[in-house]
């Protein structure tokens, strides 16, 4: 009689792109994924342009994406992916409280946030929840994002919400007490191109010098905790 082959109906594993440009995090997050017996790392990036290329070269199931990168930055690069595939889930990790940010990565098309600072397991359970369909953000930024839907939260941080993604770094930086020039090489943008987001930045908040915008960046920024 003809030899049988075992079945072989085990699920495929997914596959997880990792894109951050710290070495030592990114071997730590690969080798994390790797002990899952249904995750696999199929790439790795260190950049925006390393990771367009690796999203187009490999098409994998989710794109565990750092929000802080060299030049061009996490916020813009999930654009840029949901550009090229706009049904590829991103999972945003970052070191910036999810109070910062976690409401504009959902707002992009990312499909969650988590904190470098939680646990393995939390972020193994935010990978599976995000493959799973579902978006992963804290309790805390659940109800943020509702609040914003229903235009409950007013003062300082709703008129923060208008400004655009970059304007929104300029002006958290302009908090922690940076100088144009200092935003200008953190941004790798122009120190033209800085003034004139702190141009937009006042107008949008109705300030009228750069003076009140320092003490209205400043007041956010301890607001923040």
């Amino acid at each position: 009689m003809p030899k049988k082959n075992p079945p072989n109906d085990a699920p495929a594993k997914k596959r997880v792109l990792i894109v951050d440009d710290h070495p030592i995090f990114r071997a730590g997050l690969t080798g994390l994924v790797n002990l899952e017996t249904e995750l696999t790392v199929c790439g790795e990036a260190n950049d925006a342009a390393q990771a367009m290329q690796a999203v187009e070269k490999l098409h994998p199931d989710l794109v565990l994406l750092d929000m802080s990168l060299p030049g061009k930055g996490g916020l813009e690069l999930l654009k840029d992916i949901r550009a090229i595939a706009p049904q590829m889930p991103v999972l945003i990790i970052s070191m910036h409280d999810e109070t910062l940010y976690a409401e504009r990565v959902i707002k992009a098309g990312g499909r969650g946030y988590i904190m470098k600072q939680e646990g393995p397991e939390k972020i193994v359970q935010a990978i599976r929840k995000v493959l799973g369909g579902s978006i992963s953000v804290s309790e805390r930024i659940a109800a943020q994002i509702l609040d914003a839907m229903s235009g409950s939260k007013g003062g300082t941080s709703s008129s923060v919400s208008t400004l655009t993604d970059r304007e929104f770094e300029v002006y958290r930086l302009l908090g922690q007490g940076k100088e144009p020039h200092e935003i200008a090489r953190t941004l790798h943008l122009s120190i033209k191109t800085v003034d004139t987001h702190r141009a937009h930045i006042r107008q949008k908040l109705g300030l009228r010098n750069a003076t009140e915008l320092i003490h209205h960046a400043t007041r956010w920024t301890a607001e923040q905790g």
